[in-house]
């Protein structure tokens, strides 16, 4: 079944990924670092970005798990000063009080920006792993209600997912930087929800859950300090929740 999901990962980026040099969105979590290893080793020529507050834990992290990687890596600090004034401008641009929405979209401009400053106008992302292979705690919630809630909850953030997206690429085109979600693709979707959820998720007490990607991690090299992470969100890692928050 792992040969299977990574058969499909690697089609889905290379009908998605047209151009060969690309910047990965990277925290060092387990389904950056996996699509950044897979890239990699389907010849694309990659650059790590990470974006975050000084300190923050998705830089310190990111730097930890490159070390063993040594894959090339660029990191943007956000100004603090600054970032009141950029939020603002991204929530006109989007126009909607959904936070999840604003702190993604502020994170991927950082992304977008840093992307640019490399002269890179392509950026994969792993957004779609979490949605598919029941990453979130609402899973735990879901599963003791059966499998079609389970699908009731996966349908319901593969949409919103999707729609966000958009509105991050609305943002992002600012520095004519293209955001590629492969692993949000129908085909690959179809693909992913025909996985066991017993792969995925196994009881309401599975604080990891994504088990099959876990595995396939290990499988391609992914070290184990990523793979073993627990999901932390890129808004709550970057500390960009908190920062948006404090200008509300």
């Amino acid at each position: 079944m792992r040969k299977e999901l990574l058969k499909n990962i690697k089609s889905s980026i290379t009908e998605n990924v047209l151009k060969k040099k690309i910047g990965v969105a990277f925290s060092g979590g387990v389904d950056s670092t996996l699509i950044a290893k897979i890239c990699h080793d389907l010849g694309y020529d990659i650059t790590l970005l990470t974006i975050g507050f000084s300190e923050s834990h998705d830089i310190l992290f990111a730097k930890e798990v490159n070390e063993k990687l040594k894959f090339p890596h660029n990191i943007l600090e956000i100004d603090s000063n600054s970032f009141h004034e950029i939020s603002f401008k991204i929530n006109q641009k989007i126009r909607t009080e959904n936070l999840s929405w604003n702190e993604n979209c502020i994170a991927f401009y950082y992304v977008s920006k840093l992307a640019s400053n490399l002269c890179l106008d392509v950026v994969v992302t792993a957004n779609g792993i979490d949605e598919l292979f029941c990453g979130y705690n609402t899973y735990r919630d879901a599963i003791s209600e059966g499998e079609s809630k389970i699908l009731e909850v996966m349908n319901s953030k593969l949409d919103n997912e999707i729609k966000m997206m958009k509105a991050v690429n609305l943002v992002t085109s600012e520095f004519g930087v293209n955001i590629i979600q492969p692993l949000l693709s129908q085909k690959f979707i179809t693909f992913a929800k025909t996985i066991p959820i017993s792969e995925k998720i196994h009881d309401s007490e599975d604080l990891y859950r994504k088990h099959i990607i876990r595995k396939l991690a290990n499988d391609v090299g992914v070290p184990e300090i990523s793979y073993n992470k627990r999901k932390k969100a890129l808004q709550y890692g970057s500390k960009i929740h908190k920062a948006l928050l404090k200008t509300r």
